[in-house]
């Protein structure tokens, strides 16, 4: 099993069943030693540096009606927010005065954040914040849409297509929904000269084994500079409310994974894995992560943006939060760093 591990650090691809082999380990002695190998290699290429990301949460209103998403249009539960492009750049100078160079703007697939406002938004942050990376998370849009928030100024788009499996993502979307507009949304992204960011849901209903190794082989030929990884978490106001959350085990053993896979790739250890244990944070990253992305949302509005239930977003899992944050680094032996974190090859 070792064979294996080594065979991926020293970037030979893998097959179908050696992944799936290595998704199956239960051997102690091989985890620890994958572990080893994904952080040996994440020090190798970054330090014991943890790259910062300011999450802005834009709004919580979406079209689309995802059976595993809080904020889904077919909850009528949620109240329902969106930022003023002026409270979103006060974001960005609370932010930058905290030491972030990078803001990562989220939200719903909302109708009335046109492209025309994202793109002002954009260019807006990018006047102000010239030394500054600017990343966004907002859905499928057109290809016209992408090139012109490109030519804004933003620098990052992070779309997770969360399955390749055709069968799987149909049980977990509605039919209007295509996995493959999904798929050429990030062609399209990589080809305008985003870095562009994907991942995957682990442990979503219906999930198989072959799922997993059919991701880690798309995430293994599309070579995202971004990889975002998170377990499975519920809201009990979806179809899926009643499903067991994910595997902690499971999710760390695929992000070390995909950091032997991609060594210069930049991986966050999300906020799903502080969720769901209370050190997961540290976990991901001593599993191969080295990034984290504390919450700069106002806090009236974060507990609105409940993609699932028990969702972090205070303490060390918030932009005020930092000092924690930095202290609970320091116990596991990384830094932040207040660098912009660019992906470099």
């Amino acid at each position: 099993m070792k064979q294996l591990i080594d065979k991926l650090r020293h970037k030979h691809s893998l097959t179908g069943e050696e992944y799936a082999i290595l998704l199956t380990c239960q051997d102690a002695d091989t985890l620890i030693y994958l572990q080893q190998q994904a952080q040996e290699v994440t020090l190798a290429h970054f330090g014991n540096a943890i790259f910062i990301r300011g999450l802005i949460e834009v709004g919580n209103r979406c079209r689309n009606n995802c059976y595993y998403c809080g904020i889904r249009k077919g909850n009528p539960a949620v109240t329902r927010y969106a930022l003023k492009r002026e409270t979103i750049v006060e974001c960005c100078r609370e932010g930058y005065a905290l030491g972030f160079r990078t803001f990562v703007m989220q939200g719903g697939e909302d109708p009335a954040l046109t492209d025309e406002w994202i793109e002002a938004t954009v260019a807006a942050i990018r006047n102000e914040f010239s030394d500054c990376a600017i990343t966004l998370s907002l859905g499928e849009k057109s290809r016209e849409a992408y090139e012109r928030f490109f030519r804004a100024g933003a620098n990052r788009y992070l779309l997770r297509h969360e399955t390749h499996n055709e069968q799987h993502y149909r049980k977990l979307h509605p039919e209007e929904m295509s996995l493959k507009h999904r798929l050429q949304c990030l062609q399209w992204l990589k080809e305008i000269g985003y870095q562009t960011g994907t991942g995957i849901m682990v442990g979503s209903p219906g999930q198989t084994l072959p799922h997993l190794v059919e991701d880690l082989l798309f995430i293994e030929q599309f070579h995202p500079q971004m990889i975002g990884i998170g377990p499975f978490i519920p809201h009990h106001e979806t179809p899926f409310g009643m499903e067991p959350a994910g595997s902690v085990e499971m999710t760390l053993k695929l992000l070390s994974l995909f950091r032997l896979m991609h060594p210069s790739a930049l991986i966050p250890s999300t906020t799903a894995l502080a969720t769901l244990s209370p050190d997961g944070r540290e976990k991901g990253i001593l599993a191969g992560a080295n990034v984290v992305m504390p919450n700069l949302s106002p806090r009236e509005q974060r507990e609105k943006y409940a993609l699932y239930d028990n969702k972090a977003a205070f303490g060390a899992e918030a932009a005020e939060g930092l000092r924690n944050l930095a202290q609970r680094l320091e116990t596991i032996g990384y830094r932040i760093s207040t660098d912009r974190g660019d992906y470099n090859h």
